[in-house]
């Protein structure tokens, strides 16, 4: 495997090759893209970049957050599809993870995109690492074309206002866009439900210093502590929810998307109840 993309990173090839296993090749090689003669596809993903990134959340899904998926049979094989989680933890963790469990599903592995808040390109290195792993910028524009390219796509609808709520908050839906379901209308595309329990406490916060984030142009700057702690997570998948109607009737859009609400909470309850510690 030629690492020279690698050559900015400060890991030893040594290491890489650790990380980059057989099954990582493998898991890849099943979820192929069709990428240009430099080895990207439109949105920035690049085969060999999401091998490392798949790599390193190996480690962190199986040893550090001992992650629990199920329903994973209910995301179909192919085809569009808009994989709509609760969202929480400061970082996008979540959303980390999600990729991983899509990417690794033994009843249909898919190469899943994660639509991201605008800001994370401006900060230094982290906006291409996260389009070469298979991130997107949030835009309505790029996930309408990614729908029409049949992508699986993984849509936060509560932004911010979901990860960066206080600790107090925990597992309290906050307001979730409308956008998500008028592309799904429009386009005829499945939602599959997930709920996500254990993201809340791997960085629990327990205040936002708004005027600090103002300052450094960021959505919230939590105080919280430094790294995630090693909270044990649990991913249930719901069954697919289509929807019709009047796309220009916007309340009515309304009301379809707090029917997915009532689902993603139905999967965090049974998240809850499932795990028996917190770490």
């Amino acid at each position: 495997m030629n690492l020279d993309f690698l050559k900015n990173f400060s890991l030893k090839e040594e290491v890489l090759k650790r990380l980059i296993t057989p099954e990582i090749d493998e898991a890849v090689a099943k979820t192929a893209k069709p990428v240009g003669s430099f080895g990207y596809d439109p949105w920035g993903y690049n085969e060999n970049m999401a091998k490392v990134g798949m790599g390193v959340t190996k480690l962190l899904y199986d040893k550090y957050f001992r992650v629990t998926a199920s329903g994973l049979e209910n995301i179909p094989k192919t085809g569009r599809v808009l994989i709509i989680p609760n969202h929480s933890g400061q970082l996008p963790m979540d959303g980390v993870l999600i990729g991983y469990a899509i990417a690794t599903n033994e009843h249909g592995p898919r190469a899943p995109r994660a639509m991201i808040e605008r800001f994370f390109p401006t900060v230094p290195w982290l906006g291409n690492l996260l389009n070469g792993f298979g991130a997107v910028i949030g835009d309505p524009l790029n996930c309408e074309r990614m729908l029409e390219n049949d992508e699986a796509i993984i849509v936060f609808p509560e932004g911010v206002r979901g990860s960066g709520k206080l600790y107090k908050k925990r597992y309290q839906l906050q307001r979730f866009g409308n956008g998500f379901m008028h592309l799904a209308m429009a386009h005829n595309t499945p939602i599959i439900p997930c709920g996500v329990v254990g993201c809340e406490e791997t960085m629990p916060a327990i205040a936002n210093i708004k005027p600090l984030a103002k300052l450094l142009g960021i959505p919230y700057a939590p105080v919280a502590v430094p790294l995630p702690l090693p909270a044990r997570v649990h991913l249930n998948f719901g069954e697919p929810m289509m929807f019709e109607g009047d796309l220009n009737n916007e309340e009515q859009v309304t009301e379809r998307v707090e029917q997915v609400k009532d689902e993603i909470r139905k999967l965090i309850e049974k998240g809850l109840k499932e795990r028996t510690s917190l770490y």
